[in-house]
């Protein structure tokens, strides 16, 4: 497809636990970090000396601002992270999603992990859709359980673990190798039955910033695989680096890439700042890109 070609989300609807979402419009991920070290401070809400008032206060605040869903994350996955338990990565994720079911029952809640145990409980608990950094291979149980569970799935591309991703950034074309490796994994996924499937390319796992731009510019090509694209570029290395700026200072730059991601067939934009993204969907919207 030629670069700049108006292309519509491939499919239009999420079966969330019987809750229909619709993507022929793009929708707003807001991230919910329950860790004390994601690698923007403005999206953790457990620090030392928090409570889960704080939790539910950022997660109504991004559901006034239009949040579709939002993504509670209790594992660290910035370049380097510590790793930590999947008791310990349970504990800290399973009271937020209870706290956010009883306090927003209305709310859609994403779980962002890679271990089938955590997605289990998650779902249990009430979380309606499973978010996989991993994209299958950090756990190989993952993918029978979501598909068992049949709730949606994000399969993100990565290579390695968040401790060794970085070194693992060698590709002659970034944008066919992504594709061709997402391949093995959706077809695996699909084999045991998993429904609604959301890919996500991984920007900044296991990619340069000059790579995560080379992808973003071939974004449109992932429309082969007919099936809703999740972009996750907030606040990334790829933009603070090439900007020389800080993460607290990449809000401007994440819209900007954001509005370039819609007009190539993002369905979902997964962000800090969820306002901005709902925003830039409005206004694109009005481009007539989707």
């Amino acid at each position: 497809m030629p670069k700049g070609t108006k292309k519509t989300p491939a499919r239009h609807s999420l079966n969330c636990r019987g809750r229909l979402v619709r993507l022929d419009t793009p929708v707003v991920m807001g991230i919910l970090n329950v860790t004390p070290d994601s690698f923007f401070a403005g999206s953790r809400v457990l620090d030392t000396g928090e409570t889960l008032d704080r939790v539910l206060e950022r997660a109504g605040q991004m559901l006034a601002d239009g949040a579709t869903f939002l993504d509670i994350g209790g594992y660290s996955t910035r370049p380097g992270a510590a790793d930590i338990s999947p008791d310990e990565e349970a504990d800290r994720v399973l009271p937020a999603v209870e706290a956010i079911r009883r306090n927003y029952p209305d709310a859609l809640l994403s779980v962002d992990t890679f271990r089938a145990s955590v997605a289990r409980q998650a779902v249990n608990a009430g979380a309606h859709l499973i978010n996989d950094v991993g994209g299958g291979t950090l756990d190989p149980a993952i993918f029978a359980t979501v598909a068992e569970l049949k709730v949606p799935y994000v399969l993100m591309h990565t290579r390695g673990t968040p401790q060794t991703m970085q070194s693992l950034a060698t590709y002659t074309n970034v944008t066919t190798e992504v594709i061709d490796e997402m391949a093995v994994q959706l077809a695996q996924l699909r084999s045991l039955g998993a429904v609604d499937i959301v890919l996500d390319p991984g920007f900044g796992f296991a990619k340069t910033p000059a790579q995560n731009f080379d992808l973003l510019s071939h974004l449109d090509a992932f429309s082969l695989f007919d099936e809703p694209l999740l972009v996750g570029l907030s606040r990334k290395t790829t933009i603070w680096k090439t900007l020389g700026i800080t993460a607290d200072e990449a809000l401007n730059g994440t819209t900007v890439l954001n509005t370039i991601a819609l007009q190539k067939g993002a369905s979902i934009l997964r962000v800090h700042d969820v306002r901005e993204a709902v925003e830039a969907i409005k206004l694109t919207k009005e481009l007539k890109f989707f």
